[in-house]
């Protein structure tokens, strides 16, 4: 195995095992934190391109669906309303720091710094990409938080604890891939459809791993705070 692809999945399995971790210590509080955490990181990772298994994909995908994961738990032990509010307190987390940044931006370095120009490049975003982003979440978070409440009322034993998180997490994760690459990519989608189809087929790609990675961690949550 490559490196790169050694590596991923031990940042995958660090990340989830540090959500689970603030879970564990800090209880509902831990996920609503990690939750606000994340949005920000994430959008800060994405902005990495790096090559795994053959595809070119950013590095915030795992980052990102973690939070798909504590919304699940959330949804699991405390309802669907906690997992609606989690998924609002990170969209307003995530606007917050968008502008704040720009509003940081406008000032005139000093002529001794030597960080403004790292800030432009990681805070000076497009406004597609960042309305792409924005919508993306608020829509697939709350698409996951309705498809496990859905599945949940049907299959409500913990034998089917797997079946709600992996297809909630993986359907909207699909969602979220389809909307932000057609907003933030729409001159690829419009002139180079096929290029299009192969970024967001290897963008889901990546999120669908992360997502099925995500399960074992979500029945070491349910263990907690019972």
């Amino acid at each position: 195995m490559m490196f790169n692809e050694l590596l991923w999945i031990v940042f995958a399995l660090v990340n989830f095992l540090l959500l689970i971790l603030v879970y564990r210590i800090f209880g509902k509080n831990g996920l609503l934190v990690w939750i606000g955490m994340s949005t920000v990181v994430a959008n800060l990772q994405v902005l990495k391109m790096v090559e795994l298994f053959g595809v070119y994909a950013t590095l915030g995908n795992i980052m990102y669906g973690s939070i798909f994961l504590a919304t699940d738990i959330l949804n699991e032990k405390y309802g669907k309303d906690e997992a609606k509010k989690a998924v609002w307190l990170g969209f307003f987390t995530l606007i917050t720091m968008t502008v704040v940044m720009q509003f940081a931006l406008l000032f005139e370095p000093a002529p001794i710094d030597e960080v403004n120009g790292a800030l432009e490049t990681l805070f000076g975003l497009v406004p597609q990409v960042a309305a792409g982003s924005l919508l993306a979440y608020i829509i697939s978070q709350n698409a996951d938080v309705y498809i496990f409440s859905k599945i949940k009322s049907k299959f409500k034993s913990d034998r089917f604890l797997w079946l709600r998180n992996n297809i909630s997490s993986m359907t909207s994760q699909l969602l979220d891939t389809f909307i932000f690459t057609i907003i933030a990519f729409w001159q690829l989608f419009v002139s180079d459809f096929g290029n299009w189809i192969q970024l967001f087929l290897t963008t889901y790609f990546i999120k669908f791993l992360v997502a099925a990675i995500d399960t074992p961690f979500m029945y070491m949550a349910k263990k907690f705070h019972k």
